[in-house]
């Protein structure tokens, strides 16, 4: 099938914001999404933006059965490691499942990729839940490591109340 893999402009939104909901409801967690379309515009399209997205495309000839054209998408954002540097973290990589076998989810992916070399990184990093073993198969292919089997690492959250708590307790000046 033929695609293209451009960079998201905030005329995406829609779409991106549609997708997540998609992966929201594939992982049996939409009532975690609290995100906006004006969120997603204010923060991905503004001066210094918290996030880059790509978006996949297929022809109109090759729409959804729902008239989409905007099959897939690749979030990330730059994170910082005291260890190696610069590095990536991809938030979400989705592809809509009647789209998925194509090669659109490896574009995407490989894309990234090379935002990553071209801006000096040390790593691409991501998070896939323990149950999602097409996810971990399709990024263990393409050689990812699974750091919480090899070296042990756990990710860990502060948000809600455990976070104000946090924050309560800064120092104040």
């Amino acid at each position: 099938m033929n695609f293209k893999i451009r960079s998201a402009t905030k005329g995406d939104c829609k779409d991106i914001l549609r997708m997540i909901m998609e992966l929201a409801l594939y992982e049996k967690m939409t009532d975690h999404v609290k995100m906006s379309c004006e969120e997603l515009e204010r923060d991905g399209f503004c001066q210094n933006p918290l996030f880059e997205c790509l978006v996949a495309e297929v022809p109109e000839e090759n729409q959804s059965g729902e008239g989409f054209t905007t099959v897939g998408y690749g979030l990330y954002f730059y994170t910082y490691s005291t260890w190696k540097g610069r590095s990536i973290h991809l938030e979400d990589l989705y592809v809509m499942p009647e789209f998925r076998g194509f090669g659109i989810g490896k574009g995407l992916l490989s894309t990234v990729a090379k935002v990553a070399k071209e801006k000096h990184c040390a790593r691409l990093q991501l998070s896939v839940f323990d149950w999602n073993a097409p996810s971990r198969d399709f990024y263990a292919t393409r050689g990812a490591q699974n750091l919480t089997v090899e070296e042990g690492w756990h990710l860990l959250r502060f948000d809600a109340q455990s976070l104000d708590n946090l924050a309560n307790d800064a120092p104040k000046n």
